[in-house]
């Protein structure tokens, strides 16, 4: 999505959102950023998660300029298309190719590299020439399968960088050559050649036993091109809240012309125009109203579960539902400037705002690779000077790159995340990525939504107050029948309570006041207080009392009455979920400071964080506000998290430092959120951020073992101490390390069982 001022022209300057393609790392990122905001009056925020940057930028500045410059530092940059949805369809299947093409990479690359890594790891399985088959298999593998992170390398190295990237290729191509020096020219590829497997270099004879290290080239190629291939999956649903909330909308209308109602997309109303809603669909984009009446659903982007009456002269908004009679409605704003576009813009920069998932190894790797490139240098120059041979001298330098090959530090992350997430997915939790888990650990506040989250998010009937002399079940028998001929959301929470509701005559709906009908004789009416008055009906001083009580709680209260005078109070609302008030005290048990954030009034909002023990509450808070309330808590200095359900939710749960979606909420804050509760239980959250912070944890643990493991070998290989194969089969096993506590991850527990 593309903030409209791209179009004010050059004169003006504007807002952009550039498609940024070549990104391999959070480092990358921060090298478009950096090169962006020299630009004079231009702020630039880069994404790596979304591969898009959110740039504003003056009046002297073409756009065509934001992408040249973004060339220089060897990325690609793509303006938005004017047709945004084939752009996007496009963009959106060129991404699919390229994760299928890395899929395809992944899995011939591990085909080819298991049986080379049997061949030269294993001494029984090493028959004559068995080093030439290894050599047949490997080559593809580092040449071909490793071609990404080459590329990479060469572009970093361009403009004097150096990632993760410059580490695999550099590893990669110094096993893979020096194999290839010692096959064809240092007596490794004759016959009856063997891995030797000694813990260091004989004295004296360092480089006379020819040895090859393909397995490394092969082995180290498809563990990080599996860690790529995962996190590209992770990055490409980053977009979804987007297209998840524009497909909200109603794809055709009911457009009146000279009275006759015609079928055009929406994508064609303009204005002014008038369109007709039926019960049950969508109104196709926010206006007015200037005919009918009806209750009209907003649930899907308020979140609030009590419907809202609507007559001539109310306004509506594009994507509610209408749950009751016919509208007609005059369209006031199309397009981009609907409330659904701005709710799917105000996601977008929530999403192109948040702070880098920035990797330890990336942040690392740019100080790590030009010292391991020196200390290699450095060792060859030394073992020269010493008056040792030339080979004896490659075969230390290359002792001191295969040790620093990032094997274990690409496996780091991917490993634990697989595992983590596996873990989570059985237990109903999904965590989007390894940037979600960033911010786990420092979360201090969490914001819970009311409605759907803290509640079940629908009506039901919660209490039947009656007159005196009046039998409650006969009272919910005559409003539960007359309430069952309605399609109002609140007659029907009424409705449910009955298995077999009496019949019903000469039914009338009286639109935004209540139903009447006839009922086993009795002349029945439903609904508000004042529509009751209007028609003489007496009200009883009991019932009046019961209606202010219920209603000081934040409920909705249906007046029954027959026989001349209203003879019942039902009260209905938004159930609280039984397990909230459990998940709050576990909650706060984590430390997090719990806040009930809703759109409902304040005596509904203060009802419910009653009964949880939630103490910070605010209420009455606009959709499009609650982005705005995530950012005070932020400016604030507080870390935090958000849990919601509903589209009107999407934009702060992008926004939050952790957003976590109810399962059984729409698909747009589930696609907006970082972890997800499939069953929509509040307790999964307490075990949603366990979860998260026991596998970061784990990822950081990961991290220190590699990086020392690197650190400490480096001396070793580059006095000599450490033979090549040893320093390879070292490296394999700080992987198998990294795994086994990776998997350490499958024995997490919930605290409760669900």
């Amino acid at each position: 999505m593309t903030d409209t001022s791209l179009s004010a022209g050059p004169a003006t300057g504007g807002t952009v959102d550039l498609t940024i393609t070549g990104m391999t790392c959070a480092s990358c990122a921060t090298r478009i950023e950096r090169k962006l905001n020299k630009m004079p009056g231009v702020l630039a925020t880069v994404n790596f998660a979304t591969a898009s940057a959110h740039v504003t930028f003056p009046g002297s500045v073409l756009p065509d300029e934001l992408v040249a410059t973004v060339a220089t530092a060897g990325y690609g940059a793509a303006l938005p298309r004017p047709e945004h949805g084939s752009g996007e369809a496009s963009a959106e299947a060129a991404e699919a190719r390229r994760i299928r093409s890395l899929r395809d990479r992944l899995i011939l690359s591990a085909v080819l590299s298991l049986p080379v890594v049997v061949l030269s790891m294993v001494p029984p399985a090493q028959f004559q020439f068995w080093q030439w088959l290894a050599f047949a298999l490997a080559s593809p593998v580092a040449l071909w399968g490793a071609w990404p992170f080459h590329r990479a390398a060469a572009v970093n190295a361009r403009h004097g960088a150096a990632t993760m990237d410059t580490l695999v290729s550099i590893g990669v191509l110094a096993a893979w050559g020096w194999s290839v020096y010692a096959l064809f020219f240092g007596g490794a590829g004759e016959s009856g050649m063997h891995m030797e497997f000694s813990l260091m270099p004989r004295s004296g004879e360092l480089g006379r036993t020819p040895e090859i290290y393909l397995e490394v080239a092969a082995a180290l190629t498809a563990f990080i091109l599996a860690g790529r291939y995962f996190e590209a999956r992770a990055r490409r649903r980053a977009g979804e809240a987007i297209r998840a909330l524009l497909d909200l909308g109603a794809k055709d209308v009911a457009v009146l012309r000279d009275g006759v109602e015609v079928r055009i997309p929406v994508d064609h109303l303009t204005i002014g125009t008038e369109f007709v809603v039926r019960p049950g669909e969508k109104i196709a984009t926010d206006g007015e109203v200037v005919d009918g009446a009806s209750a009209v659903d907003e649930s899907l982007l308020t979140g609030e579960a009590v419907p809202v009456e609507v007559a001539p002269g109310d306004t509506v908004t594009g994507a509610t539902v209408n749950a009751g009679g016919r509208l007609v409605v005059r369209a006031t704003r199309v397009g981009s400037d609907t409330k659904l576009a701005q709710i799917a813009r105000l996601v977008e920069q929530a999403q192109t705002g948040k702070a880098h998932a920035q990797r330890l190894a990336d942040r690392v790797s740019a100080v790590f690779v030009p010292a391991v490139l020196v200390i290699a240098a450095g060792t060859f120059g030394l073992w020269i000077g010493l008056g040792h041979t030339a080979t004896a001298a490659i075969t230390a330098a290359v002792a001191v790159l295969i040790i620093a090959c990032p094997c274990a530090l690409g496996l780091a992350t991917p490993t634990a995340l697989m595992v983590g997430t596996g873990r989570g997915a059985h237990l109903g939790l999904l965590i989007r990525g390894p940037e979600v888990l960033e911010s786990t650990r420092r979360v201090d506040t969490i914001v819970l939504d009311k409605t759907g989250t803290v509640t079940e998010g629908r009506m039901r009937l919660l209490e039947v107050i009656t007159d005196e002399g009046t039998d409650r079940e006969e009272a919910l028998q005559l409003a539960g029948a007359i309430e069952h001929a309605s399609e109002h959301p609140i007659a029907r929470a009424i409705a449910e309570t009955l298995s077999d509701p009496r019949p019903v005559s000469d039914f009338h709906n009286h639109a935004g006041r209540g139903v009447s009908g006839v009922v086993d004789g009795n002349e029945v009416f439903a609904g508000r207080a004042t529509w009751l008055a209007t028609l003489g009906l007496a009200i009883p001083d009991a019932l009046v009392s019961a209606q202010r009580n219920a209603e000081a709680a934040g409920h909705t209260v249906v007046l029954a009455a027959w026989s001349g005078q209203a003879r019942a109070a039902l009260v209905v609302a938004d159930a609280l979920r039984p397990t909230s008030a459990g998940a709050v005290v576990d909650l706060k048990r984590l430390g997090l400071t719990p806040i009930l954030l809703t759109g409902d009034n304040e005596a509904a909002a203060q009802h419910i964080a009653a009964q949880v023990d939630i103490a910070h509450v605010i209420a009455e808070v606009h959709p499009e506000d609650k982005v705005d309330v995530i950012k005070k808590l932020q400016a604030d200095g507080k870390v935090v998290a958000m849990v919601g359900d509903g589209v009107n939710d999407a934009a702060a749960l992008a926004q939050a430092d952790l957003g976590l979606a109810m399962g059984t909420g729409t698909d747009a804050a589930i696609a907006a959120a970082d972890l997800t509760l499939v069953k929509g239980d509040l307790r999964g959250a307490v075990d949603a951020i366990r979860l998260a912070r026991k596998t970061l944890g784990t990822i950081k643990g990961n991290l220190f073992w590699a990086f020392f493991y690197n650190v400490a070998a480096l001396p070793l290989a580059a006095f000599g101490l450490l033979n090549p194969l040893i320093a390879g089969a070292a490296m394999a096993s700080s992987s198998v390390f990294v795994v086994s506590n990776s998997l350490r991850l499958r024995r997490f527990k919930p605290l409760h069982a669900r």
